[in-house]
């Protein structure tokens, strides 16, 4: 099952490297600063089409669809481009990201960067890895060690309360980081490199992937109250290895 996602979503990171002219087929969504290429319905497309001959009793969410959850028991959660303002000014920090669910359980995850060419993957109960090779979280606490943030661009409501938290994090911890994609900061962390993301108001096709990814490399994935992520919905959230985690929630 992990393999046929995985080199599906080899084969839709093609699409995203033979891009030109990103900025040249952009079309505005509902909230601030929030985008679609023409490149993101493309890889949507490819996904869903190819998923959907492996997998044809899933159903499908993506970023770039409407989005009514049905009742089909296996359902794929699909971010095509996650870090499309990346994408359009040629940051080369953008990722595929695919979830696989049973019920409400995600069961598989696969998040691929095509420019460095790395794919973190993870089944339920069976580790999670990058390009073939076992990863966990660090045992580092956020005190040593790095912080990774998003902004909620789409949400200016969010941004005061967001920086004054960036405030307390950068003066407790190392440093911190923003590399633009939710995705891969979730796995950035999950490999060991950084300590703690944090990011309100993500959409379940942002972390669904990634949740698990962490999950599997010993890490923890929860709200800002500290209650299991609902990938129905928004989400204000965490994702920590544990001893970095503890400290995090006492700045919130």
């Amino acid at each position: 099952m992990i393999n046929r996602i995985i080199e599906t979503v080899k084969k839709a990171g093609e699409i995203i490297l033979s891009a030109h002219n990103q900025e040249f087929a952009v079309t505005a969504k509902e909230g601030k600063k929030n985008f679609v290429t023409k490149y993101d319905v493309a890889v949507q497309d490819f996904l869903f089409d190819e998923l959907g001959k492996a997998f044809p009793e899933a159903e499908f969410v993506g970023e770039e669809s409407d989005n009514d959850f049905g009742s089909r028991a296996l359902r794929f959660i699909i971010d095509p481009i996650d870090g499309t303002t990346n994408f359009m000014q040629d940051f080369r920090c953008s990722c595929i990201s695919v979830a696989l669910c049973k019920e409400n359980e995600v069961i598989a995850g696969v998040v691929y960067n095509p420019y460095t060419k790395e794919i973190f993957s993870a089944e339920k109960s069976k580790g999670a890895y990058l390009n073939g090779e076992k990863i966990t979280v660090s045992d580092r606490l956020l005190s040593d060690g790095l912080a990774l943030f998003g902004t909620s661009p789409y949400h200016p409501e969010n941004t005061d309360e967001t920086f004054a938290l960036l405030r307390k994090v950068f003066d407790f911890s190392r440093d911190i980081r923003r590399s633009g994609s939710a995705a891969y900061d979730i796995c950035t962390v999950a490999c060991g490199r950084c300590e703690v993301f944090f990011e309100k108001g993500l959409q379940p096709w942002d972390i669904a992937a990634g949740t698990l990814i962490l999950n599997e490399a010993g890490g923890v994935a929860l709200t800002y109250g500290g209650k299991e992520i609902d990938f129905s919905t928004p989400n204000d959230v965490v994702f920590a290895n544990p001893k970095a985690y503890d400290e995090f929630v006492t700045l919130l």
